[in-house]
């Protein structure tokens, strides 16, 4: 078990606080109406990626859980939509705040049990707390505006909460990729039911509902709900719950939109990916190989946004190749939380097969291996595939590994086409000297995302995300505008000094 007999966390005045997860028995619990408690289908092994080792218990949430939850929440949401608008600011300030006083045993949790490398683990916590304090800026802001209107009276349209939000989050980036949804959706007035990956239950679920308990929260305004796709499809039918946040696989989510469709309820999804760096002829190839190993090799490629085809100018194409299996050849993987490491452990044996085929598929259609390709265990290396054809998995599947797949290209126009053509749409980075011609570039590309002389994994909670076509459903994450747009309701209402008079 994780840090087994630690009580405390230091502080970095030398003063301990009692650990975020020792305070409370979580082990093998879930977490509704405020309390932590058995759940219905038992519990499970919290297991190390890179090691196989327990590191605890989780509890393993059913529909029935879901129900009980769901029920629990309307009361709950009702009286926290009506609390005075300074008391839930506080509330996610103090969250906030708790982020970065217990960043040390959560980043731990995030080491051990996602396999996050240390300075992956230590970005989530720094977005997950300006998560909250962005979030707790969205309470006193205005919600709503007067209208004009052709009667005597006042005409205006008011925002207000959704109800309950089913937040549905991803193994990969759990802590980010679950409070971009619970932080502003709790702000704006909702109660929220969270379902994190069974995988990263704990990062991405314990450690979640423990900040908003110790935050003041009032009890069932979040529920925390681990479980398989059986609890997911409760979330997205139960008639308490109105709005879906989800996070995970085109698959799934075109699943996900489609059930949310037939309950008349509307579900945001933020899915797969296979973003494009554009390599232009003007670039320096050294500075656009170092933005291609991030973007292709950051959290073992475990990410959306990860760049997942490097479209390269003809003329540099040599010379990024090489430049870019070089640094490939010298990341090292292993286990983050004993070694200093660029790469640790894929998520599970399912994603590592699942990536050493695509990759043999692709050599078999002709790609040729620059870097890498091999795997010990879960721990693959950067692996570079370069003459990577057009009809090679790599160039057209999302891998979600620590591939780059780098593909020759002999006009700026073919780059255009090649990018364009693809069922995803979420991120574009355009390598150029020139950046009013990157953004030339960029308007005949559609992607919810685009950065010019970066690669394609960036992220601010100031900011809106989201992608199009297969990506998902547009920006209904990050930034105030997306979120209101997201979790609240337009309401109309009208005001007259004296009832209206009718002709019948």
């Amino acid at each position: 078990m994780l840090d087994k007999g630690r009580t405390a966390d230091r502080r970095s005045d030398g003063t301990t606080l009692m650990g975020l997860l020792d305070a409370v028995d979580w082990q093998g619990s879930i977490f509704i109406r405020g309390r932590w408690q058995e759940a219905r289908g038992g519990d499970y092994a919290v297991v190390e990626p890179a090691t196989g080792n327990e590191l605890g218990r989780m509890g393993a949430a059913t529909p029935e859980d879901v129900a009980e939850a769901a029920a629990a929440a309307v009361e709950a949401q009702r009286a926290w939509a009506a609390t005075p608008y300074p008391v839930r600011a506080a509330v996610l300030r103090k969250a906030g705040d708790l982020w970065q006083q217990h960043a040390d045993e959560i980043q731990d949790w995030n080491i051990r049990e996602v396999g996050a490398i240390p300075g992956m683990a230590g970005f989530a916590l720094h977005v997950a707390a300006e998560e909250c304090y962005e979030a707790s800026t969205l309470p006193s802001r205005p919600y709503g505006e007067l209208l004009p209107s052709e009667e005597p009276r006042l005409s205006m349209a008011r925002r207000v909460p959704a109800g309950i939000v089913g937040v549905i989050s991803p193994f990969n980036v759990p802590i980010i990729l679950g409070i971009r949804s619970v932080a502003p959706a709790l702000a704006l007035g909702n109660a929220v039911l969270l379902k994190p990956d069974p995988r990263t239950a704990v990062t991405g679920g314990t450690v979640l509902a423990r900040i908003f308990e110790e935050a003041g929260l009032p009890p069932g305004v979040l529920q925390m709900l681990p479980g398989g796709p059986d609890v997911g499809e409760a979330m997205v039918t139960d008639p308490n719950v109105r709005v879906i946040s989800f996070t995970g696989s085109t698959a799934v989510g075109r699943r996900i939109g489609e059930l949310a469709g037939q309950h008349l309820k509307r579900a945001h999804l933020e899915l797969g990916g296979n973003s494009a760096m554009l390599v232009l002829e003007d670039a320096d190839v050294e500075a656009a190989a170092g933005l291609a190993a991030w973007g292709s090799f950051l959290n073992q490629g475990q990410i959306c946004m990860t760049t997942g085809r490097h479209l390269v100018a003809a003329s540099v194409y040599d010379d990024f190749v090489d430049a870019l299996a070089e640094k490939a050849r010298h990341l090292p993987v292993g286990d983050p939380a004993t070694d200093q490491v660029a790469l640790g452990p894929l998520i599970d044996e399912r994603q590592r097969d699942k990536v050493h085929r695509l990759v043999t598929a692709s050599t078999d259609a002709g790609a040729t291996l620059a870097a890498g390709g091999s795997y010990d265990r879960l721990f693959y290396q950067a692996t570079v595939l370069a003459q990577v054809p057009l009809r090679s998995p790599a160039f057209g599947e999302e891998i979600f590994g620590p591939v780059a797949p780098v593909t020759r290209v002999d006009s700026v126009e073919e780059a255009i086409k090649l990018a364009a053509d693809s069922e995803y749409g979420l991120s574009l980075g355009i390598v150029t000297q020139d950046v009013m011609r990157g953004l030339e570039i960029a308007e005949q590309i559609p992607t919810g995302i685009v950065h010019i002389n970066d690669q394609t994994v960036n992220d601010e909670a100031v900011a809106p995300f989201g992608g199009v076509k297969a990506s998902g459903t547009g920006s209904r994450f990050g930034g105030a505008a997306a979120n209101v747009e997201a979790f609240t309701e337009t309401r109309w209402i009208t005001v007259r000094g004296k009832p209206a008079t009718y002709p019948f």
